[in-house]
């Protein structure tokens, strides 16, 4: 200390010393707060990202399937020319109630997916998210869509019960029943009684010939992606359409997409639908006819792409349907 007091050459270099010091510890207490930022940034652009495999929404296939249905519900029930703030609340409900219910679906079969090479990597199944924190999940996105619906009238809403029920029992319709993908096809289409419902305030019979419609091609759909996990479905014990039909599998898809055009084929009578309508069945019935080149032989890769090909084939109902209205108006 008496060096330094006599020093004042001292005394600067060791206030230069403390001053540096005391600057790394702020420095460092700086970048530790930064560093703990950047980490919880992380661990939550990784907590999303398993959220979204959760959901699938990296695979919208699933949402599209479940939209067009209920596009072709919203838009006839709305002759052609329905509210935008439908069209807007029904596309937003479709992918959450699609998200919600493959979250759900994840649970269900989370003891089967470890067994399925394609699926044992999912969230659940590896262990990235709890089972619990799934349900959460789906009741989140679920109590969402409710909300989307509160302004709507009383008989949408109390038919979203029974929607949301479907779309929370089909992953267990696996255990049991013969031909889940029937099931499915209810789950997928009963947005199409709810937009009458929404738009007209009745559900008539030609929201329920719409909703059979779609029932068959869930069934001619679904089992084309069945038809890629026979092997493992046989060996988990887990039923299907595919083991169902058995070696008629392909002549029931056939079928199925057959009696789909030809239910939609009676509601465009019903609805008085011109030419351009029907032009669209049969652009959807040529869909099928390559998906019938597809599937005949069963390979993994085919079926699984003619799956994903049904995109196209509800994608045309639907533009015929919009396009034939808008005909009406020109």
């Amino acid at each position: 200390m008496i060096l330094i007091q006599d020093c004042p050459t001292r005394r600067c270099a060791v206030s230069g010393i403390i001053e540096v010091l005391i600057g790394i510890r702020f420095v460092q207490h700086d970048s530790l707060g930064k560093l703990s930022i950047l980490i919880n940034a992380m661990n939550f652009s990784e907590r999303l990202l398993l959220y979204v495999q959760l959901t699938r929404l990296n695979r919208p296939i699933g949402i599209l399937l479940l939209l067009w249905p209920t596009l072709w519900g919203v838009w006839i029930a709305g002759a052609g020319h329905p509210a935008w703030h439908i069209v807007l609340i029904f596309v937003l409900g479709t992918v959450l109630m699609r998200s919600a219910g493959c979250a759900i679906n994840d649970y269900a079969d989370r003891d089967f997916d470890k067994h399925v090479k394609r699926t044992k990597e999912r969230p659940i199944t590896s262990g990235r998210i709890s089972p619990n924190e799934a349900l959460w999940v789906a009741a989140f996105l679920a109590c969402l869509a409710l909300l989307l619906i509160l302004p709507l009238n009383t008989l949408t809403l109390l038919l979203s019960i029974p929607a949301v029920l479907l779309a929370v029992s089909y992953p267990f319709t696996k255990r049991f029943f013969a031909i889940p993908q029937a099931y499915l096809g209810i789950a997928f289409g009963f947005g199409i009684p709810m937009a009458f419902a929404a738009q007209q305030n009745n559900v008539p019979s030609l929201a329920w010939l719409l909703l059979a419609a779609n029932v068959f091609w869930a069934i001619a759909y679904d089992t084309e992606y069945a038809m890629v996990d026979r092997d493992d479905d046989i060996r988990i014990g887990i039923h299907s359409s595919a083991l169902w039909f058995g070696k008629y599998d392909v002549a029931a898809v056939m079928a199925c997409y057959a009696v789909t055009v030809a239910l939609l084929a009676i509601a465009g009578l019903m609805i008085g639908a011109g030419a351009l309508y029907f032009a669209g069945l049969i652009l959807a019935e040529g869909i099928a006819l390559y998906h019938y080149r597809l599937i005949r032989n069963r390979q993994r890769e085919a079926c699984f792409k003619a799956f994903l090909h049904n995109n196209w084939f509800g994608a045309a109902v639907f533009f015929s349907v919009a396009l034939d209205y808008q005909a009406r108006y020109w």
